[in-house]
């Protein structure tokens, strides 16, 4: 089999350079650009590439507003919220014991006014960084055994109250009201009166510009709706109009990935949006708390990272002034001035707190060191390595392919039988499932179907205790599922081992870090080769890159001709692989409608046919929502050839494959069951959902094709590529790497971007993304002598 395509065409590239300075959205793209993250209903017929998919999710979190005018229903995702709510609040009391609140208002003054000067002082070359900010504080070496903080019981999802969720149906109706007075639609009224509160209509009368929080507006729509209700007071330079656009900006970078923009990139994308005064923008966001800066010391890798200024209540206005009296530092030092939105910079700094609180503890041990030992000489190769590794450190990385998977496995059964209560977790049910069913394989000691021959071989005589089980990180969060917490709020376990790690985002690692007890081991293991996590940041590679901790690398390659090639796709290669038995099968297409039929046709008859797997195990895969070839488009082929119906229910019929995205960046496969008053029965992963019908167009689609973000953590007997000719600027090396490795036993690649495919494997790495974590990692880093 051979993957080179034929003659090349021009190759168009992506409209916006994501560098690691820049969101997706900086640069005013059309909404089918890969990062436009604007919600895939605006543009029906646009190529709606992977990255959009945050926006998809997003639209259900938009819709969890609209309660006003529903019952409640107390949902997994509202439950993940409520947790993620009260741990920011333990964060938020946290930051304001340590450092006192500062004032904030209309206008910016003190520290906050002066950052600004001072960065445009530094650029200038008019004074050294130096100069400006004070030398950074010392390195920090680490504590050998840090005090652990008090920490809030969690929250019972129980405990949610009864009775009408979100916005009140008056405040909805003022809130429709003063929406149609200016223009806009009133569909809006539900998200905007829960994202204003009981004052919404009194907000948006005050500044038009607020209607930039709804998911989906853009600014020239709220100048739109700012100049139908402000009039002749309505203008380019409002501070108003200044704020809300910075915050916009944050909040499409944290779509694309970012948890922060460099200064003077977020200054030129204000310009390039039409606000006259980058600075006095930046500046009116910060004052107003809307978002905070930092300035990072780049030269001295111990120098501790501070914050430059902030406008949040309770948060801190810088400790660069206490470093004017450096004794005698003048030397010009290099700094980074970063803006972002709070939610993740709380997140980053309590996730760099917890992880190193795990780096510098010293592990309870369970288990005398000869146990440890015994059990690491009954494993394998890269097996002993990780158990080793784990048997005297809090914190380990694991890096390999699906075959890997082996090696947390024996360490998750090493574990049990010295009597350590382990668990393992995986950001979705896809990834939770598919490990579950080779614990069990290997339990059984029957032969493993999944990640390889020998994934039972490191098991030891006799397991005293109960085999281990695998649970998702939004039930182990939310006490949904696992072990539940200790009378201190922790996790009740000793070792806790994330699959699939690079799914993971800044706050949900924050959560999971914080939430873990002293003396426990975390291992987070995964491939670094796919994408990134929906979510903004890159914990994983992060992590990888500050090596302050233990990482164990697998030597277990994934077997056959599609290991073979997915590996290669992971160097940057994209070669010929010997597939005997049609392993791999190249179906070339000229065009989206023929892209349309011959995945319809491989799905529904020759898959079935020639390899034996039925289409209800074959997953489509193609990268973006809109366009004549995306999920879109795909699955109503499908659906008709599959699962024809009316479509009573929504749109959906009984036995439709789906997916269900209860809140950002969380998708449960299921089956459409029925439905009622109450809303849409789906069946996921086992479980009966049902979801409100005021929620089912935001937060359900059809689910025979996915995008490789919805695929993530899944893997299919069967898997069909598609690659339409207007797939080509959202195909990047860690997207094919992704798509291609989702198949088990045989992947069709239905095949229209000729050269770009051999051109994205070879030459488009991951995009960048611009984190604090590296820097706030940096002094946890042992010091060496």
């Amino acid at each position: 089999m051979s993957t080179e395509p034929e003659p090349a065409s021009k190759d168009t590239t992506d409209a916006v350079d994501t560098g690691p300075e820049t969101p997706g959205t900086a640069e005013v793209p059309a909404p089918d650009t890969p990062e436009a993250a604007e919600p895939d209903a605006a543009e029906p017929d646009a190529a709606e590439p992977d990255a959009t998919e945050p926006d998809a999710t997003a639209e259900s979190a938009a819709d969890s507003g609209d309660g006003g005018e529903a019952a409640a229903q107390v949902s997994e995702g509202e439950a993940e919220l409520a947790a993620q709510r009260v741990e920011r609040e333990r964060i938020e009391r946290r930051k304001a014991e340590r450092q006192g609140p500062i004032d904030a208002g209309g206008k910016l003054s003190g520290t906050a006014a002066d950052l600004l000067a001072a960065v445009r002082a530094v650029e200038s070359g008019e004074k050294p960084a130096a100069a400006v900010f004070g030398a950074p504080e010392p390195a920090r070496r680490p504590a050998p055994e840090p005090v652990r903080r008090s920490r809030p019981a969690h929250p019972e999802p129980a405990a949610a109250p009864a009775g009408p969720v979100g916005p009140a149906p008056e405040t909805v109706r003022s809130v429709r009201g003063v929406l149609a007075e200016g223009g806009a639609p009133e569909s809006l009224a539900p998200q905007t009166a829960a994202l204003l509160g009981e004052g919404a209509e009194d907000a948006l009368r005050a500044d038009p510009w607020q209607l930039l929080r709804v998911g989906g507006v853009r600014p020239e729509q709220a100048d739109g709706f700012a100049r139908a209700l402000l009039g002749a007071q309505c203008g380019p330079d409002d501070e108003r109009r200044g704020c809300a656009v910075t915050v916009w900006l944050l909040e499409q970078a944290a779509l694309a990935g970012h948890t922060a923009l460099e200064l003077p990139r977020l200054t030129a994308t204000l310009a390039q949006r039409g606000v006259p005064d980058p600075d006095a923008a930046v500046q009116g966001a910060l004052a107003e708390g809307e978002a905070l800066a930092f300035q990072d010391a780049l030269d001295e890798p111990g120098a501790r990272p501070e914050r430059a200024a902030s406008g949040a209540v309770g948060g801190t206005d810088g400790a660069g002034a206490e470093g004017e009296d450096a004794e005698g530092e003048d030397e010009e030092r290099p700094v980074r001035v970063l803006i972002g939105l709070e939610r993740y910079a709380l997140a980053e700094e309590s996730l760099a707190d917890g992880l190193a609180r795990l780096v510098n503890s010293t592990p309870e041990q369970d288990g005398s060191a000869p146990d440890w030992e015994r059990a690491a000489g009954s494993a394998q190769g890269s097996a002993a390595e990780l158990i080793r590794a784990v048997a005297g450190h809090g914190l380990v990385l694991h890096t390999g392919g699906e075959a890997s998977l082996a090696e947390p496995a024996a360490l998750l059964r090493a574990a049990h039988a010295l009597g350590l209560r382990a668990w393992a977790a995986a950001p979705g049910p896809l990834g939770r499932d598919r490990f579950a069913v080779l614990l069990a394989d290997a339990s059984s000691g029957s032969p493993s179907q999944g990640p390889g021959p020998d994934a039972t071989a490191t098991s030891t005589a006799t397991t005293p205790a109960p085999v281990p089980a695998a649970v998702t990180v939004t039930g182990l969060l939310t006490g949904a599922e696992g072990p539940g917490r200790d009378a201190d709020g922790a996790l009740d376990l000793d070792l806790l081992v994330v699959l699939d790690a690079p799914q993971l985002d800044v706050e949900a690692g924050a959560l999971l870090a914080e939430s873990l007890p002293d003396g426990a081991r975390l291992v987070l293991t995964g491939d670094p080769a796919v994408l990134w996590s929906v979510g903004p940041g890159r914990v994983f590679a992060d992590l990888l890159a500050a090596r302050l901790c233990p990482q164990v690398a697998s030597r277990r390659p994934d077997p056959g001709p599609l290991g073979e090639l997915v590996s290669g796709i992971g160097i940057g290669e994209l070669g010929q692989v010997e597939a005997p038995g049609k392993e791999v099968v190249i179906v070339p297409v000229r065009d989206a409608g023929e892209a349309v039929h011959r995945t319809v046709q491989l799905v529904a008859d020759s898959v079935p046919r020639a390899i034996g797997v039925p289409a209800e195990e074959t997953q489509v895969i193609t990268p973006g929502h809109g366009g004549a070839a995306g999920t879109r488009a795909l699955n109503a082929a499908l659906k008709e050839r599959l699962n024809p119906g009316p479509g009573r229910f929504g749109g959906f019929d009984p036995g439709d494959r789906v997916v269900h995205t209860p809140a950002p960046g969380r998708v449960l496969p299921g089956r459409v069951v029925g439905a009622d008053a109450d809303g849409l029965h789906l069946s996921c992963a086992g479980e009966t959902v049902v979801v409100p019908q005021d929620r089912v167009e935001g937060s359900v689609r059809h689910g025979w094709a996915l995008t490789a973000h919805q695929a993530l953590g899944g893997r299919w007997p069967a898997v069909v590529v598609v690659l339409p000719g207007d797939a080509v600027p959202a195909l990047s090396r860690p997207w094919i790497y992704t798509a291609f490795g989702r198949a088990a036993r045989h992947l069709s690649v239905v095949h229209g971007v000729e050269q770009a495919l051999p051109r994205a494997v070879s030459e488009i790495p991951a995009k960048p993304r611009t984190t604090r974590l590296p820097v706030l990692l940096t002094p946890q880093v042992p010091a060496t002598d």
